[in-house]
C-alpha cells in the first residue's frame, strides 16, 4: 500500500522574492515567471481545452507561480502538498494582507491545478479539493469545545454496524489527531492493542506513534474483532464502506458533517475540526507545545504555535469571568 508521496516539510510562512512577490511581469507567462513543467502543461491545457482567455491564464500563471515559489523557497514540491501545505499557504496570504476574496481565487486556481495533477497521475488525489474558501477573517475553523465533542462522539448508533464503525472513527480522529488523510490509510495492523499505540503514517511518508486513551482502545479492539468482518473486506484498510473497501476522505467529511447537524452542533466542522479539537484540548490541560507537535505530526513548531492563539483568547474569556476583580465594576 502507497504510503504518502514522499517530498520535504515546509517551515513557517516568510517572505518571497522576486516578481512573484511584488506583482511585477506576474500578468505574463512567460516573461517574470519561474518554468515549472506541469504548471506549463496546465496552462496549456485551459488554454487548448477549456479555452480561456489570455486575461484568464495570466491570472492562473500569476497564482500558481506564487505557490510553486512558496514550495521552492521551502524545499517542497508539488507531490508533497497536502491540506495542511495549503492551509500554511492560506496563512502566507493572508500575511501578505489579501483580502478573503483574493484567497478566494488563489484556492480556486490550487483546485483546478491539483484536479489536474491528480488526473494526469502526478498525485493520488487532490490535497485542495475539501479546502473551504475563507469567508471570516480567523486562522482556524471552529474548535469543538469538550461539551460539543461529547455530543458529537454519542451521534452515531452502535447497535448497527456503521455506527460502530462511525463511532470507532470518530473516537479514533480525536483521540489521535488524525488527518483524514491518515485515517482513510490506516490498516489494522496499524493499531496495536497491546501497547495502545497508533502507527500513523504523515505526509512524506513520515512515521509518527501515538498513544490513544483507553475508551478509543477499547472500541477500536471491538470493532476490529466484531465489526470490521461484517463488511467483506476486500480492500486491507482500518474503516470500510459497505462495500467493504476502505472509506474515501469525501465520504468521511459527509459523515461528520451529518453527526454534527445529528448532535446539534451549529459551527461548520470538518474532519479537521476534530485535530484542531485535540491539540487545543491538550493545550488546556497542561499539555507542552513540543508534545502537541510530536503528536499532531508537525514538520515545523511554528505550525502548532497556531493552536496558543486559540488558547490565549480562551484564557482571556475565562480570566475576565472568573477573577475577582475582573468582576468588579467600577463607578465613575
Amino acid at each position: 500500500m502507497k504510503r504518502g508521496t514522499g517530498g520535504k516539510g515546509l517551515s513557517s510562512p516568510g517572505p518571497l522574492s522576486g516578481p512573484a512577490a511584488t506583482g511585477e511581469g506576474a500578468c505574463d507567462r512567460t516573461v517574470g515567471r519561474q518554468p515549472h513543467p506541469l504548471v506549463d502543461h496546465y496552462l496549456e491545457y485551459l488554454l487548448v481545452s477549456k479555452g480561456l482567455s489570455e486575461n484568464s491564464l495570466q491570472a492562473y500563471s500569476q497564482d500558481l507561480d506564487l505557490f510553486t515559489r512558496f514550495l521552492g523557497d521551502r524545499g517542497a514540491d508539488v507531490a508533497s502538498v497536502t491540506d495542511e501545505t495549503i492551509f500554511l499557504y492560506i496563512l502566507y496570504l493572508r500575511q501578505r494582507g489579501l483580502s478573503s476574496r483574493s484567497m478566494a481565487r488563489h484556492l480556486s486556481a490550487l483546485r483546478g491545478f491539483f484536479a489536474f495533477a491528480a488526473d494526469e497521475g502526478v498525485i493520488p488525489e487532490s490535497p485542495a479539493e475539501l479546502v473551504e474558501n475563507p469567508k471570516l477573517p480567523r486562522l482556524l475553523p471552529d474548535v469543538l469545545t469538550t461539551d460539543e465533542m461529547e455530543r458529537l462522539l454519542s451521534a452515531p448508533d452502535m447497535e448497527t454496524p456503521l455506527g460502530f464503525r462511525d463511532k470507532a472513527m470518530l473516537e479514533l480522529l480525536y483521540a489521535a489527531g488524525l488527518r483524514v488523510s491518515e485515517l482513510v490509510a490506516l490498516t489494522p495492523l496499524d493499531f496495536d492493542a497491546q501497547t495502545g499505540l497508533l502507527k500513523i503514517f504523515g505526509k512524506g511518508s513520515k512515521e509518527r506513534l501515538v498513544p490513544i486513551h483507553y475508551l478509543a482502545q477499547d472500541i477500536c479492539i471491538r470493532y476490529l474483532e466484531n465489526i470490521r468482518g461484517t463488511f467483506n473486506p476486500v480492500q486491507h484498510f482500518f474503516f470500510l464502506n459497505r462495500s467493504g473497501k476502505g472509506l474515501t476522505r469525501q465520504g468521511v467529511w459527509k459523515l461528520i458533517k451529518r453527526y454534527a447537524v445529528q448532535a446539534g452542533i451549529a459551527k461548520a466542522i470538518s474532519p479537521h475540526s476534530l485535530r484542531h479539537s485535540f491539540a487545543t484540548h491538550l493545550l488546556e490541560g497542561g499539555a507542552d507545545l513540543r508534545t502537541v507537535q510530536i503528536l499532531l505530526g508537525h514538520a515545523d513548531i511554528s505550525a502548532t504555535e497556531i493552536y496558543t492563539h486559540v488558547q490565549a483568547n480562551r484564557l482571556l474569556t475565562v480570566h475576565g469571568t472568573y477573577h475577582p476583580r475582573s468582576r468588579l465594576h467600577v463607578k465613575s
